[in-house]
């Protein structure tokens, strides 16, 4: 199974009654580069979240310290209207989703997959 089907599959507990997810995606809150300093900055300082777009809300949701694709908790809802991107780089720093998450190249496509149906 995918990570994305994975995270997608552990979020349906978040999800309202006939609400569809049109994306799914990961990030961190401890910037990678700090594994260039000390790997036990992003062992024990960082901790995984999960964005959950769909087709009315946005969900930022707590996941582990080790794995991405848990989805624990909901933290934050945003409306559907905000926008998330535009993302680059290795690891794009996002800030609007109401924390800094730290996007990995391989879920830009799925960023920018949430802020093209948004703007539909």
């Amino acid at each position: 199974m995918a990570i994305r089907d994975k995270m997608r599959a552990n979020a349906a507990h978040v999800l309202q009654p006939g609400e569809n997810v049109q994306a799914v995606f990961a990030g961190q809150t401890v910037s990678p580069y700090w594994i260039l300093v000390s790997s036990l900055i992003i062992l024990f300082g960082n901790t995984y979240r999960v964005v959950v777009v769909t087709d009315r809300r946005i969900l930022l949701c707590r996941s582990g310290r080790l794995r991405m694709t848990p989805v624990n908790e909901v933290l934050r809802e945003l409306p559907r209207g905000t926008r998330i991107g535009p993302p680059e780089g290795l690891w794009w720093r996002c800030e609007t989703l109401g924390e800094k998450l730290y996007v990995h190249r391989r879920f830009h496509k799925d960023v920018n997959a949430a802020d093209g149906v948004a703007a539909a």
